[in-house]
């Protein structure tokens, strides 16, 4: 039987808060006025999918249409995913927590190659049939009316080869969707309106260039894929857009993410033409932002969202040309502010003092670059544009600027790698750190990260294959080798993970019963993390019952070595292939109805070009390396010449001057009941930003925001009499603090008193003495006898001690005296008026208790479930405590 959502989101699953969808910024349209309802459905924890660009900017966009409104949903972590199984609640939209099945239109983000059985779980979770044949229905397509939902796939593996996931999708949005979505969007409109089918709306779709319908195409023995019809395109093209900085600043969360900060796009595409590299490939062409509209997103954004981080994104920010000039700028507008900036993706060859200076400061950021491969021969192969004395410069730049360590990618496998190549990797490391030496410091130390060569379909290298075990005996001889190396810290990839993402990413149909065969043996995306054995060993099995493990062995095996070329030409070719090898080259592949813009036959010379170790210049920036990208479709590279770079005002350390302190007493009700101490203290730090109040900051390497909550509030009770410190550089009338705050807070959190505190006095957290609670109490076993809750507290209150264990933070066990902590006790009657945000409850049974006990910072404190269990103890049964309020703090 179903239950309500709000009775599964509470305090007994873990982070309760991400299923809220009350975040800052979050869209909260009439239900009723919308003509199309879509759900952008994660297939990833709300703390990934909260925090993933695409997923704001579409969200954003689509809200930004008449008539269409846009909910979201995330995987839900597996405790509540147990809960919304054992009580048969299908999986919900996070903002109006209607079920799935409520909505048009539900938008999956693929963007890994084993990601698709999150996919499923999500789709099982919410009632909803997995594959498209199963959702067919010959009636006008209405949800409301009981149709299922189309469900849909975007992002880079969608995009890539979406052949091993056809059956699961009623489309596929290939490309960038800014443009595409609200297209898509307008046809969903007009064909609701119309009363078409669910064939009959697919049919129109797919004539939305960008569009990809499954059904309208079937596979050849060959494994090809071709239109079923005439009317739809042979080949689907791959759509293209202009990032919108401005959309960025979507949604800020309450909860803590894996991204926990603003992410601005600066650059969208690559032409480094490294490749191996699929996203350099599937983004072409290279498009700028200007300048001025990156600026202008970051400083509004910052004040907007409260963030004290920012990123600027893109596959290659070095590439973007006005960087320095972009970073300098906004680090001196910022710099009084306490703000850091990241930069996730840059080329070591670019890095230098200018990018040093925007990414460095009181908290120095991690540093990242991807030498990709240990010699100069290798990276030539792989066109990584990267010579050994523009490593070293880079990697000296960082050590002269404060970074005592880096991290580093390589990878092995590589197409013509050689024994000798791959002991470079340890050899070109030993010989950085020897280089990076100065007086009166440690030399650089590294991070390393060895991952194993997966082809990729639309790359040059999507011929390539190696097996499992020579994978394991190069990573064999990387780990002897760097075994000495003890300041380096190195970690490889799993083998199995890159066999099953090449058999996976490179398949064909035949593959969407592995998928789904694969996630019915419990080989979900994370199982991969928490289990790597079972989740291969389900693959496997998943594999070996679709018939297709000769299929899976040749990948493991290593299916063609493309540098393994043994015969002599006698035209004088090098390296020289028979008849079969370059039949292969021409053989048709999966993916070869996606028109991505990148002609085949281009990446077949490329190939050959690598074969011989020839580069290929970046065409963003030198001449055209006719990839077939540009052109009407795709449009061109757009480079934007940098802009003078502004003096740099220097690295400032955020003022930690006290001089004043106000203490407000505010309330928590409602849903944020359920977030964390943690993630309140990080909700008034934006706030405060967002105000422009002048918050003090704390000293040292990590400065933080001088506001202190007297006492952590348990997680799930609301209050009405919480109090925070905060320590101000200049004065304000309290008053005004007290108005500038609650303009940026939730309403759930009211602002009731403010006070000013002298300095030189101790702090609420100091002061705190006791704590007054309200607590709903009720029997837990309901039929049993009336209960006699005035005699069963005068009975607590009769007692002298009631012992209780408690565990150290040690591990000792110590008996504690619950009674001398307790105060008062009584039973709240009818009449009495509730704290605010409290009210009897209806029809339910059980009484109100107020309860007053210790609440001391030192340990010496009485919990809300101390009190329920000395009840217990004198009624001799069990109670159920429903709900905690805590109403007054009392202090010293």
């Amino acid at each position: 039987m179903s239950v309500l959502v709000n009775t599964l989101v509470n305090a007994g699953i873990s982070r309760p808060g991400r299923y809220l969808g009350n975040e800052l910024g979050a869209v909260h349209k009439p239900w009723s006025e919308a003509a199309v309802r879509w759900v952008l459905t994660y297939p990833e924890v709300y703390e990934v999918g909260a925090s993933n660009l695409g997923h704001i900017i579409l969200y954003s966009i689509l809200n930004a249409q008449p008539r269409q409104l846009c909910d979201r949903a995330y995987l839900p972590a597996p405790d509540l995913a147990a809960k919304l199984k054992a009580t048969q609640t299908p999986l919900f939209a996070v903002e109006s927590q209607r079920s799935l099945t409520d909505f048009d239109i539900l938008g999956f983000s693929l963007s890994y190659e084993l990601g698709a059985t999150n996919i499923l779980e999500m789709l099982s979770l919410a009632g909803i049939p997995l594959t498209w044949q199963e959702r067919a229905q010959v009636q006008a397509f209405a949800p409301e009316a009981g149709s299922w939902p189309l469900i849909f796939a975007g992002g880079q593996t969608a995009t890539s080869n979406p052949e091993p996931y056809a059956d699961f999708f009623d489309f596929v949005a290939l490309g960038d969707g800014e443009e595409l979505l609200p297209e898509i969007a307008l046809v969903m409109e007009e064909g609701k309106a119309a009363g078409l089918s669910r064939e009959a709306l697919l049919l129109d779709l797919a004539q939305v260039p960008g569009v990809y319908v499954p059904r309208f195409y079937d596979m050849a023995e060959d494994g090809s894929v071709h239109a079923n019809r005439l009317d739809v395109p042979a080949r689907v093209l791959r759509r293209v857009a202009t990032p919108i900085p401005a959309y960025a600043m979507g949604l800020v969360p309450y909860v803590e993410t894996v991204h926990d900060r603003l992410t601005v796009e600066i650059r969208r595409g690559c032409t480094r033409g490294c490749r191996f590299c699929q996203p350099g490939m599937l983004t072409r062409p290279a498009r700028d932002v200007e300048p001025e509209a990156v600026v202008d997103a970051i400083e509004t954004g910052m004040r907007k969202t409260g963030y004290n981080e920012f990123s600027l994104l893109s596959l290659s920010c070095s590439d973007y040309l006005a960087l320095p000039a972009v970073g300098v700028e906004v680090k001196n507008r910022l710099k009084d502010e306490n703000i850091s900036l990241s930069l996730p993706s840059q080329r070591v060859d670019r890095f230098d003092e200018n990018i040093a200076n925007i990414i460095g400061g009181t908290r120095l950021t991690g540093l990242t670059f991807a030498p990709e491969a240990g010699t100069q021969r290798m990276r030539d192969i792989i066109n990584k544009g990267l010579t050994n004395e523009e490593l070293l410069r880079g990697i000296k730049t960082a050590h002269e600027q404060g970074w005592g360590r880096v991290k580093l990618y390589f990878m092995i496998g590589l197409p013509g790698e050689t024994d000798t190549d791959v002991l470079g990797i340890a050899e070109t490391v030993r010989w950085l750190r020897q280089a990076c030496t100065q007086p009166g410091r440690r030399p650089m130390a590294f991070n390393i990260t060895i991952s194993n060569f997966t082809p990729k379909p639309h790359t040059p290298f999507q011929w390539h294959s190696v097996s499992t075990e020579e994978f394991r005996r190069k990573q064999r001889l990387l780990r002897e080798e760097f075994r000495a190396l003890r300041w380096a810290k190195v970690n490889f990839t799993d083998v199995r993970i890159s066999a099953m993402e090449d058999f996976v990413g490179r398949g064909d149909r035949r593959l969407s019963a592995v998928v789904r065969r694969a996630w019915e043996l419990g080989a979900g995306m994370d199982s991969w993390w928490e289990n790597l054995e079972n989740a291969f060993n389900a693959w496997t099995q998943a594999i070996d019952e679709a018939d297709l493990t000769w299929k899976y062995r040749k990948v493991d095996q290593g299916e063609w070595n493309v540098m393994d070329t043994d015969v002599t030409d006698p035209e004088g070719d090098s390296p020289a292939w028979t008849i079969r090898e370059r039949a292969r080259l021409d053989a048709p592949l999966p993916w070869d109805h996606l028109d991505t813009g990148i002609d085949k036959a281009w990446l077949k010379d490329d190939l050959l070009r690598a074969l011989e170790a020839a580069t290929v210049p970046d065409c963003s920036f030198e001449g055209c390396s006719h990839c077939g990208v540009c052109g009407p479709d795709f449009g061109h590279n757009v480079v934007v010449p940098p802009p003078p770079i502004p003096a740099f005002l220097g690295h400032s350390q955020p003022s930690s001057e006290r001089v004043q302190r106000l203490r407000v007493t505010l309330g928590k009700l409602g849903s944020m009941a359920l977030l964390g101490h943690l993630d309140m203290v990080r909700l008034f730090d934006r706030a405060l930003r967002r105000a422009g109040l002048p918050i003090a900051f704390t000293g040292g390497f990590h400065p933080g925001p001088r506001l202190s909550p007297a006492n952590a509030l348990p997680l799930g009770a609301t209050s009405s009499g919480e109090v925070v410190d905060f320590e101000l550089t200049e004065a304000i009338a309290p008053a005004d603090f007290l108005q500038q705050l609650a303009v940026q807070l939730p309403p759930e959190i009211p602002l009731y008193d403010i006070v000013e505190v002298p300095l030189d006095q101790p702090s609420a957290t100091k002061l705190l003495d006791q704590a007054e609670y309200y607590l709903h109490v009720s029997l837990e076993d309901i039929d049993a006898a009336s209960p006699t809750w005035e005699t069963w507290i005068e009975g607590v209150l009769a007692l002298d001690e009631v012992l209780w264990e408690k565990k150290t933070k040690s591990g000792k066990t110590q008996l504690i005296n619950l009674r001398e902590r307790l105060h008062e006790l009584t039973m709240v009657s009818p009449d009495h008026p509730l704290p605010v945000g409290l009210e009897y409850p209806k029809d339910s049974p059980g009484v109100w208790l107020r309860a007053v006990g210790n609440c001391r910072n030192d340990g010496n404190l009485l919990r809300p479930e101390h009190v329920v269990s000395m009840v217990e103890k004198v009624a001799n049964q069990p109670l159920a405590l429903q709900h905690v309020h805590r109403s007054r703090l009392i202090f010293l």
